[in-house]
Parts: structure tokens; sequence; C-alpha cells
């Protein structure tokens, strides 16, 4: 079954060549288009269908991608939502993460990397290109990645070691010879422990405490 997939922009022709593109990607369908947050709100209060997956734009007026993400992380939390903007500065990645955001990409994306980062969010859970993922490093509070002062346990440091590694979690719990709902609770332990959200919060502190080379 294909994976379907929401725009919301207010560029109609990008919105619609877009849909083109993705219409043509292995396993995905677009279902609908919005024109921004309260386009979208009014859909899906009208009876429209709720995809798997939501490409923002985040300047859009009436309700831009920063309020409707938030918007979406109360009402919707199991629609993964991916960014798709011009805007590449901290302060629009932080921002939409912090929003509910699981996938940041730039619209100079190429069409090839947009079908992986795409498949990588429906299998995964989340999507950050390097580029972003070096913006989400930098904004981690050292104090609060601080080994010394929260205790990790022997198997909560082997599951760190393969949260740099592409492995799904089914993956890491074969490997760990346990099931995977124990994976699960390890990793949201340790989110819970150093106030982290993701699987790329989760890699980042490994590589920088040691537990994985970078």
């Amino acid at each position: 079954m294909k994976k379907t997939i929401l725009i919301v922009d207010d560029h109609i022709l990008i919105a619609k060549a877009l849909q083109g593109i993705i219409d043509n990607f292995t396993g995905f369908e677009v279902i609908d288009v919005a024109e921004n947050g309260k386009d979208l709100i009014e859909k899906f209060e009208s009876g429209g269908k709720i995809p798997d997956i939501i490409l923002l734009d985040i300047s859009m007026p009436v309700m831009d991608g920063f309020e409707t993400a938030l918007w979406l992380k109360n009402n919707y939390p199991e629609i993964k939502v991916m960014a798709l903007s011009m805007q590449g500065d901290d302060n629009s990645v932080i921002k939409m993460i912090k929003n509910g955001a699981k996938g940041y990409l730039l619209k100079n994306t190429h069409p090839k990397d947009l079908e992986t980062a795409l498949s990588k969010l429906s299998s995964d859970g989340f999507f950050y290109p390097e580029w972003a993922s070096k913006i989400i490093f930098s904004n981690i509070n050292s104090d609060k990645t601080n080994e010394k002062a929260i205790k990790i346990s022997e198997r909560e440091k082997e599951f760190l070691t393969y949260t740099v590694t592409e492995l799904s979690y089914k993956e890491i719990a074969e490997k760990m010879c346990c099931s995977p709902r124990t994976v699960e609770s390890y990793r949201d332990q340790l989110c819970e422990k150093f106030e982290l959200k993701t699987r790329v919060g989760l890699a980042v502190f490994a590589i920088k405490n040691g537990f994985a080379e970078s």
C-alpha cells in the first residue's frame, strides 16, 4: 500500500509540480494540496483524508508552517511532518523540530534525494540531512548531555552505539538479543534523561560522548 502525502504550500504551481514528481515515486502518492495551515484544518474538519505524511512549507500567509506544525503535533501526532522550505537557518530548523517536524528539506533538493528522504521518514520515523543534523548538534545543551551527571546503564550505552547506524529499531533489537519493545524502552529512557526528542538527537549525543565514531 502506498504512503499518502498531503502538500501544504501557498504556491500552487510549485505544489502541483511537486505532486507530479512524487506521484512517480514508488510507494507514495499525493492525495491533496492545501494553500496554508488554515486551509489544511478546514480540509480535515470537512472530512478530508488524513495522510501519512505532510510536506509543509514555512512561509505562508494566514497560517504559516510553524503554527501549522504545532497544530498538527497537538491534534494529529501520528502524521509525520516534513518541512520543505527555502529557509535553512538555525532558528527555522530548531523551531520546526520543536513544533513536531520529523524531517527538514530545502526546496532545491534533488527529486532523488526527496524520494530517499520520504522513504527514510516512513521507515525510521525521521529524516534530517547532514546540514540539518549539524544545526541540531550545535543546539544541544552540553550541560544536559553529561554522562557524569546522569547515570547510563551498560545496555543503554550499547543501544547508543547503534543509534548512529542505519539499522532499524527491529534490527537493533536483533543485535542486542532483546525485543523491539525493550529497545524502544532504552530509547524512551535516554530521551527522557537528556531531554531529547529524536533518534538524531540520540545519535549526536552518542558521537559527542564517545559512544560511536563520528
